[in-house]
C-alpha cells in the first residue's frame, strides 16, 4: 500500500464527514466541499491502486523473464558463433519484413 492510497483513503473519510456535517446541519457549501473532498479522495486512492498494480505486474514480469535472461546468456557465452548467426538471421528476415513490396 503506497502513501497515495493512505492519503486518498484519509481524504475520502474527511469528505464524508464534512459531506455528513454540512447534511446535518444544512450548511449547503459544507456538503458541496465534503462531496468533493470525498472525490478527490477517491480519484487519488484509486491512482494508488493502480501504482500498486503495475508495480506488481513488474515484479511479475521480471520474474518470469528471468529464465529466458539466464538461457540468452548461457548461449551467448558457451555457443558464441552460434548467437551471431541467430542474431544476423533475425536481422535479415526484420530488414526483408520492412522492405516495401517484398
Amino acid at each position: 500500500m503506497n502513501e497515495d492510497r493512505v492519503a486518498g483513503a484519509a481524504k475520502e473519510a474527511a469528505g464524508r464527514m464534512e459531506q455528513d456535517f454540512g447534511r446535518v446541519t444544512g450548511d449547503a457549501r459544507s456538503q458541496v466541499e465534503g462531496t468533493m473532498r470525498h472525490a478527490a479522495g477517491a480519484v487519488q486512492n484509486l491512482y494508488g491502486q493502480a501504482r500498486d498494480a503495475a508495480g506488481e505486474a513488474t515484479r511479475v514480469v521480471q520474474e518470469r523473464t528471468a529464465p529466458m535472461e539466464e538461457a540468452i546468456r548461457n548461449l551467448i557465452e558457451k555457443r558464441p558463433y552460434t548467437a551471431v548467426a541467430m542474431a544476423l538471421a533475425a536481422g535479415w528476415v526484420l530488414g526483408r519484413m520492412s522492405r516495401p513490396g517484398y
